[in-house]
């Protein structure tokens, strides 16, 4: 039982500091598709003021 339980307090940091990277990279990655989907629409509006076609993908 003691070999377990310090091989679970031995793998239980890497782990951690696993899911916390993994969860700051996650929501990094959203904001940014966030924040390309916003510019995206902001542009088209404004192109659509001046009067000019839409944007090519």
């Amino acid at each position: 039982m003691d070999f377990w339980l310090n091989a679970l307090w031995s793998i239980a940091p890497t782990v951690l500091v696993g899911g916390l990277f993994w969860f700051v990279m996650a929501a990094i990655i959203r904001s940014d598709r966030h924040e390309r989907q916003a510019r995206a629409k902001v542009e088209a509006e404004e192109r659509a003021k001046a009067g000019l076609p839409p944007a090519r993908a």
